[in-house]
């Protein structure tokens, strides 16, 4: 396990990070919540300590400024909102630091939009990050798909990726190639209705 990987499992962020103290408060409520549903999934030691990481890692850049990361994200993310550049742009300071756990590079890299290479760990965190408990929009609903992590995680993911595509579609606004992606692959095992 790189350092830097196992320095974030223990709560330490890089050096590089840029994270302001409400920006910290979230991070600790998504690695909180990856840590009780890797409990409750019985994953291993080791595969536990990489989803922390993973959660303390995918805001690390989320309060620089987007234009200091659209010069560190490969060409063909250069046209991503800059909301959006700091999963990528965290994954591509990790990589150059010597990071080479692609679940964790991915995972970091598409927590906001999703993308149809997330493994296990990248759908946990694309589900912490949506439903951790410090978020206000619809907090009923959050709550409910929360009590029933990780055992529904399957559902719930199709559940949070819809409700997040619909909200793209309400405000007419594009949905990346990578969301489509995610969200076909999402469906691609689920039964039929």
């Amino acid at each position: 396990m790189h350092e830097l990987i196992r320095a974030a499992a223990d709560g330490r962020l890089p050096e590089w990070s840029c994270v302001s103290a409400a920006r910290h408060a979230h991070i600790a409520r998504v690695v909180a919540l990856l840590d009780e549903w890797a409990v409750a999934a019985n994953v291993g030691e080791e595969e536990r300590l990489r989803w922390r990481a993973a959660g303390w890692l995918h805001d690390a850049l989320r309060d620089e400024d987007p234009a200091a990361l659209r010069d560190l994200v490969p060409a063909k993310l250069q046209n991503v909102p800059g909301p959006l550049l700091h999963g990528p742009a965290c994954a591509e300071r990790l990589r150059a630091a010597g990071v080479d756990d692609s679940a964790v590079l991915n995972a970091v890299a598409w927590h906001t939009i999703g993308h149809p290479s997330l493994e296990r760990m990248g759908h946990m965190l694309y589900l912490a990050d949506f439903l951790e408990p410090g978020r206000h929009f619809e907090p009923a609903w959050r709550a409910k798909l929360r009590a029933r992590m990780p055992a529904a995680g399957r559902e719930i993911i199709r559940d949070v990726a819809a409700a997040r595509i619909k909200h793209l579609l309400d405000e007419r606004s594009t949905v990346r190639a990578e969301t489509v992606a995610f969200w076909n692959s999402l469906v691609a095992d689920a039964p039929a209705a």
